[in-house]
């Protein structure tokens, strides 16, 4: 596979097990095994490349939750917490390139699972990262929907924008490589960040929020500091919290396909920086403005104009979204089918309709469970505290132990049995919140149906009204 000469991020690049590097050419890789320029160029997504792609699979439908959260937490207990989840994550997202450049046949979650668990620990893992990422393309797509219904005033059926939002997350998730969808996650990062910086500083010129009581009288914030909300509310706010930084699935995904895995650390320490910059600027000031008024998702909370002009600029940002969460499940199942198969690296025929049947199956499954269960935005919430904080957590301190545990155990530095502290913390706290995540999901999905019976399967009714 082509590579220019000269490029220092290749000239630096690690060696795997069975891979050649010359000059211009790299023949073999651990994970898509021989590469012969034929086919796609699996590994061709710089450093920049990598921190935009990082940072698309975090920023999107989370960060427009953490406004209400705070709601729940408060506004100091809320940004305390949030730090100590960025640095938790953080350090996860580390030990996934730290692991990638020691076992570099490992692609993704699954491959860790099997290796510290064996075969039930490479299904379970595998199904989960899989199950996971469905999910997270169904609630891409009903967001979609909801931007679609917001700018055009309710312009058709809902169930027309879900099918809609399907056909372009299967459309673009099928570009096959990530080092093609750099300059889709800039230009979706941009737009997004755009629609939320709009929306924060709109709350913060308009004399009141548009869900608050209207009156002449001035209008005054009623946030609050410190959580007041029940066990129940709190973790779920948590979970809340959790969820914007659950992108660490996708990051061995990503680092897969850089030319220079060893300049992963350098991308990673741009996006945690820019995302927890962004997230705890947006979840204070819209949050210190709107008060209890705060809508959710948040571009909601400045008015219906502004609403329709946010949704306008975040949708680029919801689809892009949408094709980063249809293409990583698709792309791992394609891996298991055409492992070892040089059909994996070659435009054959088998090539293509594998590929093409795996981003048009899971584009199908996430419309179906987007468009069929009730009370769906509660069963993502409850699906992201399940699956999205297990593979976020747990694992990372688990990889840790496993690459060091034997040697550290032989030596007993103090620096050695500080990091096992921390990796049995990692993965206690990591349970804890999924436990207590999960729960308070569960009672929250209990609730609405208590309250108004859930939401109609394949219902034409504008989803944006509640926004």
């Amino acid at each position: 596979m082509a590579v220019k000469k000269g490029d220092d991020e290749i000239s630096n690049a690690p060696s795997q097990e069975g891979q050649l590097y010359e000059d211009k050419y790299y023949e073999n890789d651990a994970v898509f095994g021989e590469m012969t320029g034929e086919g796609p160029n699996y590994r061709n997504v710089g450093w920049l490349g990598t921190a935009a792609l990082m940072m698309k699979s975090q920023i999107g439908l989370g960060v427009l939750s953490i406004p209400a959260a705070f709601d729940t937490l408060g506004i100091v207990t809320g940004t305390i917490i949030m730090l100590v989840i960025a640095v938790i994550t953080t350090w996860s997202d580390y030990m996934v390139g730290t692991f990638k450049l020691r076992h570099p046949e490992v692609y993704g979650i699954a491959d860790v699972g099997g290796m510290l668990f064996g075969r039930p620990g490479r299904l379970f893992f595998g199904s989960t990262f899989v199950l996971y990422w469905i999910f997270i393309a169904g609630s891409g797509m009903l967001s979609i929907s909801i931007a679609l219904n917001a700018v055009s005033a309710h312009g058709t059926c809902t169930a027309v924008f879900v099918a809609v939002a399907a056909a372009i997350g299967f459309i673009l998730g099928s570009i096959q490589t990530l080092g093609r969808m750099t300059w889709l996650a800039w230009g979706g990062l941009t737009c997004i960040l755009t629609a939320i910086f709009m929306v924060t500083i709109a709350v913060g010129i308009q004399a009141r929020p548009a869900s608050a009581p209207q009156g002449d009288g001035p209008w005054v914030s009623d946030f609050k500091l410190a959580a007041s909300g029940s066990f129940t509310e709190n973790m779920t706010a948590v979970a809340m919290l959790v969820n914007a930084y659950a992108g660490t699935p996708s990051f061995f995904s990503i680092v897969s396909e850089m030319r220079n895995p060893r300049l992963y650390t350098r991308s990673l320490l741009v996006c945690q920086s820019v995302v927890t910059a962004v997230y705890i600027i947006i979840g204070c000031v819209v949050y210190y403005f709107c008060g209890s008024y705060v809508a959710s998702p948040a571009l909601g909370s400045a008015g219906v104009l502004m609403k329709k002009i946010s949704y306008g600029f975040a949708l680029p940002g919801l689809i892009v979204t949408t094709m980063l969460v249809v293409h990583l499940p698709a792309k791992y199942i394609f891996l298991i089918i055409l492992h070892g198969s040089p059909h994996l690296t070659k435009p054959t025929l088998i090539h293509w309709t594998a590929w093409i049947g795996c981003t048009f199956g899971i584009a199908v499954i996430a419309y179906i469970v987007a468009s069929a269960i009730p009370v769906f935005n509660n069963l993502v919430s409850l699906v992201g505290a399940l699956l999205g904080t297990l593979m976020s957590f747990q694992p990372m301190g688990f990889m840790w132990l496993y690459d060091n545990w034997s040697q550290g155990k032989a030596e007993r530095s103090i620096k050695w049995i500080l990091m096992v502290c921390w990796c049995i913390f990692v993965i206690v706290s990591g349970t804890f919140l999924m436990i207590s995540g999960t729960y308070g999901s569960i009672v929250s999905i209990i609730d609405t149906y208590n309250q108004s019976g859930g939401s109609a399967a394949w219902s034409c009714s504008d989803n944006s009204n509640s926004t």
